[in-house]
């Protein structure tokens, strides 16, 4: 049935497709690490870090879910200096739909005393924000929902009924992926999201991310602390101070594209140049009172397909990202 919905509509469904890789994710559980029940209201919920083991191999997949199964991740060793570190690589040819209209964290889920930053395919349903949707002319319209959620317990009915009434879509058509911060597979899916950062940067510079025609980008995968803001700090750091992002794009504007790039990385911010975790207790642990120029990769590459110039801005601070993990 899906393949026939899919097979009617010439519009990319971010849901229907990462659908197959949670099948797949479902059907081999124990390869992956991951555990699988079914709630009361008939939702999926599937554990990668809570109870469950998790890993490299969940947290890949994880990351091809959030992408709306149109990117592919790949895990490899690289160096940064003298430290030899996991890293994932990331591209797409969709980068707008499968960053923006899926992987973004961008649905705070809160339901009594539960609450879980949401991300991937089932954003597209309920157009979590609404704005990003409207900026990317996207959304989509399949009759099932997946969503992946940041946290360390599972969410109540309260939470499963009212993503499922956000999302138009019944509890049974519902598949929740439930992964800690604090994780291998945490910390492998927020490394993943390099592509996005940069993307999302741009676009509040101004830059259009239609124009953008392909994406890739790659990050260490931070060892994991069993505290979750110190995993969230490693995490972020991985990106700010390590992570490298590449876009293809199609611009007018040689002189307006070199502008934008200059401004793009996390070192244009004020906040930059000390471990994320400081700077968020500094903040009160309120995103929010923190700079968002912080929040984008440590450098950024844009290669201009119509004049065939590139160029790159940033850098990678070892330094940093070094005291962070605490080497």
């Amino acid at each position: 049935m899906v393949g026939e919905v899919q097979m009617a509509s010439s519009q990319l469904s971010v849901n229907y497709t990462a659908l197959k890789l949670v099948e797949r994710l479902c059907e081999k559980a124990e390869e992956y690490g991951v555990a699988v029940k079914e709630t009361k209201s008939g939702a999926t919920l599937i554990d990668a870090g809570i109870k469950a083991k998790g890993g490299f191999l969940a947290g890949k997949i994880i990351t091809e879910i959030c992408l709306g199964g149109y990117g592919k991740a790949e895990i490899l060793s690289m160096r940064y200096d003298d430290v030899e570190l996991p890293s994932i690589f990331v591209y797409t040819d969709h980068p707008a739909i499968a960053t923006l209209g899926s992987q973004f964290a961008g649905w705070p889920i809160k339901a009594g005393d539960f609450s879980a930053m949401g991300s991937g395919p089932a954003r597209a349903l309920a157009l979590k924000p609404k704005e990003v949707y409207e900026k990317i002319g996207y959304e989509d319209e399949a009759d099932v929902a997946v969503l992946v959620l940041e946290t360390t317990k599972e969410p109540p009915e309260e939470a499963i009924k009212h993503i499922s009434v956000q999302c138009k879509v019944k509890p049974d058509h519902l598949s929740l992926i439930l992964v800690p911060t604090s994780t291998v597979a945490g910390s492998t899916q927020i490394s993943g999201r390099i592509v996005e950062q940069g993307i999302y940067r741009l676009m509040k510079l101004g830059f259009d991310p239609k124009l953008i025609t392909h994406g890739w980008g790659y990050a260490p995968i931070a060892p994991v602390h069993p505290k979750s803001a110190e995993a969230m700090g490693r995490s972020n750091d991985a990106v700010l101070y390590a992570g490298v992002a590449g876009y293809t794009v199609r611009y007018n504007d040689d002189r307006k594209l070199e502008e934008l790039v200059t401004k793009a990385p996390s070192s244009s911010s004020k906040s930059y140049g000390r471990p994320f975790a400081e700077i968020f207790k500094e903040a009160g642990y309120d995103f929010y009172k923190i700079d968002p120029s912080l929040f984008a990769p440590a450098v950024i590459i844009v290669n201009n397909a119509k004049t065939g110039r590139a160029f790159k801005a940033g850098k990678i601070n070892t330094e940093v990202f070094k005291q962070s993990i605490g080497l």
